[in-house]
């Protein structure tokens, strides 16, 4: 299915960057990036967007409806990818009203606007528009000690942003079945890499143990996770996009569980290796903190669906993700100080204390 033109939402952020510089490196493919900047976001990680003609970028508010139906209807995309999203749940805790704006009303925005725009087409590029809407398995709630989410688990968000998500979900399948838009769906377990703003997990860590600061990990560090490496993700995406069943749902994880206590040790014990400390381990460093409101125990995504009828399979295991990770954020020091300089503070967030008052 040929996808020559793809329209990519968020494409500043951490997937949608890394999404973008595989297509600039690696296909042909012209794109389209709608961003809009937001603190997380950062004009330096797609470095092959230097001079290249094959992309474009559009500093936007998907919730935007006629700036949106603008950029369909001059870049002509053959897909969208939309990963745009306010994605860090501790702020959606402190703040929810953005999460809603973008996540549920910047999703229906689109939505309507890719099913306008496709309604105009011609039969044939009609037949070929597809729209990847790109979620998280934070949606299904909280597992217990056993099993893992599918495509058939019950929705059951327990924090806002999840809330947020789950929402989106459902109205990207609804257009689909109702107006017969071309949807596809993923849901994806924790992901990790280069280039990950500091105020998630990995990156937060290795930053602080890098500055021999605490390293606070919520509760008893017993919430599990499971990681997926970036890159082995935007290679399920692109794969779901050119060779999914419309109006299917796939779920994409790394088979990766571990505690976050077991993330974090795993992060002093990498730097050790890599950058040995002069005032003994960096474990040391670890302290407990007041856990998070909410808290989802456990999360295990089961990728046996796109494993078996796509062919996908994660190329990275947990060890191998993590030692590439650490080792870009000890090699990309400018990249995270500029973050840091421009005013990015790693205090607490998520007590849900500001949205009580």
């Amino acid at each position: 299915m040929p996808t020559n033109r793809i329209l990519v939402t968020g494409g500043y952020g951490f997937i949608g960057s890394a999404l973008i510089r595989l297509l600039l490196s690696e296909t042909d493919r012209a794109v389209l990036n709608i961003d809009k900047l937001t603190y997380a976001a950062n004009l330096t990680s797609i470095p092959q967007a230097a001079d290249n003609s094959k992309y474009r970028f559009m500093k936007a508010d998907i919730a935007d409806a006629p700036t949106m139906r603008k950029a369909f209807e001059e870049f002509q995309p053959d897909a969208v990818m939309h990963l745009a999203a306010e994605s860090h749940v501790d702020r959606s805790i402190d703040g929810p009203g953005e999460f809603i704006s973008t996540n549920i009303v910047g999703t229906y925005v689109l939505l309507q606007e890719a099913l306008r725009y496709r309604r105009g087409l011609p039969p044939d590029k009609a037949e070929r528009f597809r729209f990847l809407y790109v979620s998280t398995d934070e949606v299904f709630g909280s597992l217990g000690t056993g099993g893992a989410f599918s495509e058939e688990s019950p929705y059951r968000p327990n924090s806002p942003y999840a809330a947020s998500k789950a929402s989106s979900d459902h109205l990207a399948r609804a257009w689909h079945h109702t107006y017969g838009l071309p949807v596809l769906i993923t849901n994806c377990s924790n992901n990790y890499g280069p280039y990950h703003f500091p105020e998630k997990l990995i990156p937060h860590m290795i930053i602080k143990a890098l500055g021999n600061e605490p390293l606070p990990v919520y509760g008893d560090g017993q919430n599990i996770r499971d990681w997926l490496f970036v890159d082995d993700h935007i290679r399920g995406l692109l794969l779901v996009l050119s060779s999914g069943t419309v109006g299917e749902t796939y779920a994409i994880g790394g088979r990766n569980e571990r505690t976050n206590l077991q993330v974090v040790e795993a992060i002093c014990d990498g730097l050790d290796k890599l950058l040995p400390p002069e005032k003994g381990p960096r474990r040391n460093l670890i302290t407990f903190v007041k856990d998070r409101p909410g808290h989802d125990r456990r999360y295990a995504i089961d990728p046996s669906k796109i494993e078996r009828e796509l062919g996908w399979r994660a190329l990275n295991s947990f060890e191998s993700g993590l030692m590439e990770t650490i080792g870009w954020y000890t090699e990309n020091r400018p990249w995270w100080h500029a973050i840091l300089e421009r005013g990015y503070e790693t205090r607490r967030l998520g007590l849900g204390t500001e949205q009580a008052q």
